[in-house]
Order: C-alpha cells, then sequence, then structure tokens
C-alpha cells in the first residue's frame, strides 16, 4: 500500500465523510466543491500522477488528514468528478443518435454538446484525455476497464450517425466512418491544450458551432 493509499484510511474519518455525505450537509459539500476545484487546477498543471495529496492540502491552506475527511483519496476525487461527466456525455450521444433529424443535424448537436461539456468539467475531462489508462495502478483496473467501456460505445454512437448519414445520402463517403468519427471527437479534444473557460476570449459554444461548421462543411453531401 503506497503512503497516500495508507494515509487514507485513518480510522473512523471514513465512516464520518460517508455520513456527512448521506446527510447532504451543505458545509460539507461547499466544502468538497472547493477541493475538487484545488484539485483540478494542480490536475491540469502537474498531471494527475504528478499531483499529490499533500499538493491539493497545501493550495487550500490545510493539512493531509483534514482533507481526508472530504476525499479518501485523489484517485476517488478524480474517477468520480470524470466518471459522472463521462457518462453523462455517452448518455446524450445516444439521445441524440436515436433522436429525430439528419445525420448533418446530428452531428451538429454532437459537436456542440462535447464542447460544452469540456467546459462545464473543466478541466477533469481534459485531464482524463490526457491521461493513459492502460498505465493506471492496479488498484484502479477496474475503473480504466469500466471508462474504456464508456469511451467505446461514445465512439459507436458517432460511427453510427455517420453510417446512417452515408445510407440516406446526407453524408459523403470520404473514408471510413470509424476514421470520420475520430476525427471528429479529436479535433474537439485536441482543445485540451489551449482551451480555458477562465481566460479563453471566445467561449465553448462558440467554438462548438465553429467546429460543426467545419467539420460538416466537408461531409455534408450537396442536395
Amino acid at each position: 500500500m503506497t503512503s497516500e493509499a495508507a494515509d487514507a484510511q485513518p480510522s473512523g474519518i471514513g465512516r464520518r465523510r460517508a455520513a456527512a455525505q448521506g446527510e447532504g450537509r451543505t458545509a460539507y459539500t461547499e466544502r468538497r466543491q472547493e477541493i475538487i476545484t484545488a484539485a483540478a487546477g494542480l490536475f491540469k498543471t502537474h498531471g494527475f500522477r504528478g499531483t499529490s495529496i499533500g499538493q491539493i492540502a497545501e493550495a487550500l491552506g490545510t493539512d493531509r488528514a483534514t482533507l481526508y475527511y472530504y476525499i479518501g483519496s485523489k484517485e476517488e476525487l478524480f474517477d468520480e468528478v470524470v466518471t459522472d461527466a463521462v457518462r453523462a456525455n455517452v448518455a446524450r450521444a445516444g439521445a441524440i443518435r436515436d433522436g429525430e433529424g439528419t445525420a448533418p443535424d446530428k452531428l451538429r448537436r454532437l459537436v456542440t454538446q462535447l464542447m460544452d461539456s469540456y467546459a462545464a468539467s473543466y478541466p477533469f475531462l481534459y485531464v482524463f484525455i490526457q491521461e493513459n489508462l492502460s498505465h493506471v495502478s492496479e488498484r484502479r483496473s477496474e475503473w480504466s476497464q469500466q471508462m474504456r467501456a464508456l469511451n467505446k460505445t461514445y465512439e459507436d454512437c458517432v460511427v453510427a450517425i455517420i453510417e446512417a448519414g452515408v445510407a440516406e445520402g446526407t453524408i459523403r463517403p470520404v473514408a471510413e466512418p470509424w476514421v470520420l468519427a475520430y476525427g471528429l471527437i479529436g479535433m474537439v479534444g485536441w482543445t485540451n491544450r489551449w482551451f480555458n473557460p477562465e481566460k479563453s476570449a471566445v467561449d465553448a459554444a462558440t467554438i462548438g458551432r465553429a467546429y460543426a461548421d467545419v467539420l460538416l462543411d466537408g461531409l455534408r453531401a450537396p442536395d
């Protein structure tokens, strides 16, 4: 067991943390959100593996023992936030795939929604993009497999929309559907290198619309 993992298990703290979360105490929830925000900034700057619980505590002006009242470990904090955000994106992608409209309409909604999610969950989804899921610790292997499955489900949704567009004649078959799907996802995901919703002169919605225009101008079949 690592020193951080050992420190994460002090007697009684885990039980008190679970009780406070279950009771939904406002002050507890607000403080936990402050911790999530501080950790997010450090993850973006130093990477997930390069950030320690001690650094998070220092950024908040507290100590590690106090921090463990609010979070079990940095892994727990990161995995919880990322999993919720990725699940939400997958659910929205499925709804878009199964909803009304042509394939270009669906791809436009997909691109703008994905960009919006990066801003709403900043920077956790960006850090997730930068993480190598094949190099997580053994105790996070189940989470890694779960995230791989969610990623695959999202990709399958995009591929299905493109395949439907080719079949209906609204998308040009310029490459295999999976190639186009990966290109679409990658184009939006590349914003992890430069987009910060708190500093960017252009908001996520504007970026999403611009990317959708660029992609669809190249993919949309002529009327």
